[in-house]
């Protein structure tokens, strides 16, 4: 399936045809919308992602779950697409390991807690244990000491995603170097 563009051109006052029949693949801009939902093409929705504010990714960079980009893996623009995502496939399987108790006092600035962050339903990005920054929410909060759950939000969960490839374009030589888009709805430098 090929995308095609026509576009007047004013000195052979007649149309240009483009043909983008590029494929998703690494090292290429994939422009795509999306619905993410719970379970099944019925479960609710989670996150959309609509044509006017699409998702633009550097892909094979490695930065997105290998089975989404398993699907999406050589689609051309406007193909759709729909597939499911088990937990061991999408953010893992929740874990009793990821909920960690820890001292209130590594959130103090100046001796004193910020009650604003440190409360009960907030998300707050620490470091592991390799300095990467890793999203904990806060479960508890004690005397002395802070209930933190790390399982990624949709730990455990059956994911559908459906959408459509908008466009596809070869990454520039600085985005790959990046690692990331640059431009509209990329990086900004």
């Amino acid at each position: 399936f090929r995308r095609v563009l026509f576009r007047s051109n004013k000195l052979t006052n007649g149309l240009i045809f483009i043909i983008n029949n590029m494929k998703v693949g690494k090292n290429k801009v994939v422009t795509l919308t999306y619905t993410l939902r719970f379970d099944n093409s019925d479960g609710d929705v989670i996150q959309e992602v609509n044509e006017e504010r699409p998702f633009v990714h550097l892909f094979g960079n490695g930065s997105l779950l290998p089975k989404f980009e398993q699907n999406l893996d050589g689609l051309e623009p406007e193909a759709e697409f729909a597939f499911d995502l088990t937990p061991e496939d999408g953010y893992g399987e929740f874990t009793d390991e990821a909920i960690i108790e820890l001292e209130l006092s590594i959130f103090e600035k100046d001796g004193k807690v910020d009650d604003e962050l440190v409360k009960v339903g907030n998300m707050i990005t620490m470091q592991d244990q390799e300095g990467r920054p890793i999203d904990g929410r806060v479960l508890e909060i004690k005397d002395d000491k802070v209930i933190m759950d790390f399982n990624h939000p949709l730990a455990g969960k059956d994911l559908h995603f459906s959408g459509k490839v908008i466009d596809v374009r070869d990454a520039s030589e600085e985005e790959k170097t990046h690692g990331h888009v640059h431009g509209p709805g990329g990086h900004q430098h």
